[in-house]
């Protein structure tokens, strides 16, 4: 079967959804999980290598921390970013106060930091905080 590969934000598990199905509130085969989620979801940084490395829909990650001040000013903005773009690209959280390697892994130097990953490579790296329309401006076709 053709279709866009994504892999389930709760439990991992690759799904196939057809392209014109995306913006139609796809399920994970496994978990029953949205695929394609309307708000920005924190994600493991488990979840994370694996979506990166498998998805075909853009893969939008905000790595923040609680206590960064242009963090928190641009958690409502990625919220909304999120609900503009279902059905087109998933974007989602990892926090690097949490998950303190992953910091190091991704290259990250300071945060907010958003990376964009697609088709197993990242496409696109943006630091500072932005707002809505300039995350949805930001983030490629999928």
């Amino acid at each position: 079967m053709a279709g866009k590969k994504l892999t389930c934000l709760k439990c991992a598990q690759l799904n196939r959804v057809p392209f014109d199905k995306l913006s139609d509130g796809p399920k994970c085969g496994s978990c029953g999980a949205a695929l394609m989620p309307s708000k920005a979801i924190e994600i493991t940084p488990a979840i994370l290598m694996k979506a990166s490395a498998s998805d075909d829909v853009p893969l939008v990650v905000d790595f923040w921390a609680p206590w960064c001040g242009p963090c928190k000013m641009m958690g409502p903005e990625f919220d909304k970013a999120a609900r503009a773009l279902a059905g087109k690209a998933r974007l989602v959280k990892v926090n690097t106060q949490a998950h303190q390697s992953v910091s190091g892994k991704m290259r990250i130097k300071g945060i907010p930091t958003m990376i964009v990953w697609q088709n197993g490579r990242e496409v696109k790296r943006q630091a500072g905080a932005m707002k809505m329309g300039q995350i949805v401006g930001w983030v490629p076709e999928g």
